[in-house]
């Protein structure tokens, strides 16, 4: 199984405004586990950012504008992301929405939301009621985020994946994504430092107090044959 964890930041709030794409980052996922391919590209929006969106995304209208125009890099772009991966994205409705306008304008087909997998959606129906922000469900699984120091498509699509095996019942072992910045446009293969690192925080026990009694008394009552007091031959 194939999945596209993908981010976007852009120079506001609406494409039909007129504001564009100026990043897209993504990581591959095979069968819940990073390949190591990436792909990440800057774009020029062909417009001048507005003021405050310098001091988010940490891009300036002279560092984007020798950076290639969408319509130069779609179809590196469509390749990446293939016709049926599953395109895992925080807040899909804002990230599709810039994409199939850029697609649109490039007058190429768009992407169907139904390969959208929300994970802010995802979050709020496991925690309801909890903050679903990225860096409150970093913190919330342990994902060390001591090198988001401003919004970045690639770091965030890097963290999101860790986020999203989390989500989806815990991350594989040796799940280790890379917080490299400038690596071109598509890479193949891990790079040669590449190491599994134990989780830096231990994650907090899923089981509740009440859990933990409630399953102790069902225990107790099934008496001593019960399958858990069972102790595995040494």
């Amino acid at each position: 199984m194939r999945e596209i964890v993908l981010d976007t930041e852009t120079t506001g709030f609406d494409p039909e405004s007129g504001d564009r794409l100026v990043e897209i980052g993504a990581v591959e996922l095979m069968n819940h586990m990073p390949t190591g391919r990436i792909y990440h590209q800057y774009i020029n929006p062909e417009r001048d950012m507005p003021v405050e969106a310098f001091n988010v995304h940490g891009l300036s209208a002279e560092f984007l504008s020798d950076k290639p125009k969408f319509a130069e890099i779609v179809q590196e772009f469509l390749d990446f992301v293939g016709q049926d991966a599953k395109l895992v994205i925080h807040n899909a409705s804002f990230d599709m929405k810039f994409l199939n306008a850029e697609l649109k304008w490039a007058r190429k087909p768009i992407l169907p939301m139904s390969r959208a997998i929300d994970t802010l959606q995802m979050a709020r129906q496991k925690f309801p009621g909890s903050p679903a922000t990225l860096d409150a469900l970093c913190r919330r699984f342990g994902v060390d985020l001591s090198v988001r120091e401003k919004h970045g498509a690639l770091l965030d699509s890097e963290l999101l994946a860790e986020v999203y095996l989390e989500l989806v019942g815990g991350r594989q072992p040796g799940l280790v994504l890379s917080a490299a910045q400038d690596r071109g446009p598509v890479q193949s293969g891990p790079g040669e430092d590449w190491r599994p690192r134990p989780r830096p925080v231990p994650l907090p026990p899923r089981l509740t107090e009440e859990e933990a009694a409630a399953h102790a008394a069902m225990v107790e009552k099934m008496g001593e044959k019960a399958i858990w007091l069972r102790r595995s031959p040494k």
